[in-house]
C-alpha cells in the first residue's frame, strides 16, 4: 500500500528535530452542499531542524518514531 504524502504549512518548530504541519482538507458538506475546511496537525520528524514557521511542506507516513511522531517531511514546497 502506497504512504500517504499530505501538503501543509509549519505551525511550531519548537521541538527538537520536529515540525508541527497544519493540514488543511477541503470537503462539501453532505447536507448543506458548501465547501467546509476542516484543519488537523501532524508531528513530523525534521532530521536537520532546517524548516521554520511558515515554510509549506510535503509530509509523509512513515513508521511510528515516537507517540505522536509517525510522519516525516519529504521536501519544501515551492512557494507559489
Amino acid at each position: 500500500m502506497p504512504k500517504r504524502i499530505l501538503q501543509g504549512v509549519v505551525v511550531s518548530d519548537a521541538n527538537d528535530k520536529t515540525v508541527t504541519v497544519r493540514v488543511e482538507r477541503r470537503f462539501t458538506h453532505p447536507l448543506l452542499k458548501k465547501t467546509v475546511r476542516r484543519t488537523k496537525k501532524y508531528r513530523a520528524h525534521d532530521e536537520n531542524n532546517s524548516y521554520k514557521v511558515g515554510d509549506k511542506v510535503l509530509i509523509q507516513e512513515c513508521a511510528p518514531i515516537s507517540k505522536n511522531k509517525s510522519w516525516v517531511v519529504v521536501s519544501e514546497e515551492a512557494a507559489s
